[in-house]
């Protein structure tokens, strides 16, 4: 492959199909020679007419190449991102040229929208990564693969070009049923349960009247939860009445843990909108535990696990995220029956 960059920060590619490639696929070929570029940025640069072959332009995905064929390959320069980049302080982890993990703080969205069209994490990345990110789909972007609710805290990964971009969302896909993909939660929930681990395997769909929420449906998606006792909690009467779990998961649905663990039976404390019917169990906390609930403001939820591999080396990184200082409060006075 030889390859060449424009004063527009434009590349021309080019790639002679081999022997054993005669006959296959264009974008197959392309996508197996050319690692720097997603399937579906391939895909689109065909379409666009970006892509020759004897001088002619060819714009079927599925045409057949001929062994010998140099086919040419003519990238544009990535435009500006939208939304803009903001300097927006981040928690960084671990960084290098591939990845980014960030332990995002509560109150922080990751992606822009309505009602939230600045100050996302989007913006934040954007800005902090600035000429490193690769052209994303065409655009110069992070490669977001998974998210958080703007008040669930935690561990988050982007990708900061388009191969670590495939890499990570085919990982997010497999969610570690074949590969090193692990993704973990801690979770303080009302109750305490009946036994000291269990496995929630229930479909998530959109909810049919409320559409800002999502409930356990048979038309919906399959979702896997994972859950394990770390640690119960009194009530000024003695009795439990909490429990922190470590939740660890299967499949990535939107507000999956929250979902689940309401169906079950034990929804987050601080969770208003998977759990308000239980907000008169707060009665059974010591004071103290009820102003820290009061003042949480939100789930008591945490992301605090993210093992994956590395999209160029393969090694198998972990990292782990303590609780935050508001859960760190919440826990201990919970501890104290206080």
């Amino acid at each position: 492959m030889q390859q060449g960059s424009a004063s527009n920060g434009a590349q021309r590619l080019e790639v002679t199909v081999a022997g054993d490639e005669g006959s296959a696929r264009l974008d197959r070929v392309l996508a197996v020679r050319l690692h720097e570029l997603s399937r579906s940025r391939l895909k689109a640069l065909i379409l666009a007419g970006s892509v020759t072959l004897k001088n002619a332009v060819i714009r079927d995905p599925a045409y057949h190449v001929t062994s010998g064929d140099t086919i040419t390959i003519d990238v544009p320069e990535a435009i500006a991102a939208e939304p803009e980049g903001e300097d927006i302080a981040l928690d960084i982890v671990y960084e290098d040229d591939d990845i980014i993990v960030i332990d995002k703080p509560r109150g922080l969205v990751v992606h822009p929208a309505a009602g939230h069209e600045t100050g996302t994490l989007v913006n934040a990345l954007i800005a902090h990564c600035g000429a490193s990110l690769s052209g994303i789909g065409g655009v110069r972007r992070p490669g977001i693969v998974h998210r958080l609710d703007k008040d669930t805290t935690g561990l988050m990964v982007a990708a900061k070009n388009d191969r670590a971009h495939a890499s990570l969302t085919a990982q997010f896909a497999d969610h570690g049923r074949t590969g090193a993909m692990r993704r973990g939660y801690m979770a303080f929930v009302w109750d305490l349960p009946n036994r000291q681990r269990g496995t929630v395997d229930a479909p998530i769909d959109r909810h049919p009247f409320a559409r800002e929420k999502m409930a356990v449906r048979q038309s919906g998606r399959q979702a896997i939860t994972h859950w394990q006792i770390q640690e119960s909690f009194a009530g000024s009467d003695g009795k439990p009445v909490a429990a922190l779990l470590a939740c660890h998961l299967e499949t990535g649905r939107t507000h999956q843990i929250r979902v689940h663990l309401a169906h079950i039976g034990h929804p987050l404390l601080g969770d208003a909108v998977y759990g308000p019917h239980f907000k008169t169990k707060a009665g059974h906390l010591g004071p103290r535990s009820q102003a820290a609930l009061a003042a949480l403001g939100r789930q008591a939820l945490h992301a605090y696990l993210l093992a994956l591999e590395h999209p160029r080396t393969g090694a198998v990184l972990e990292w782990i995220s303590d609780l935050p200082e508001d859960l760190t409060l919440l826990r201990d006075l919970l501890r104290a029956t206080q």
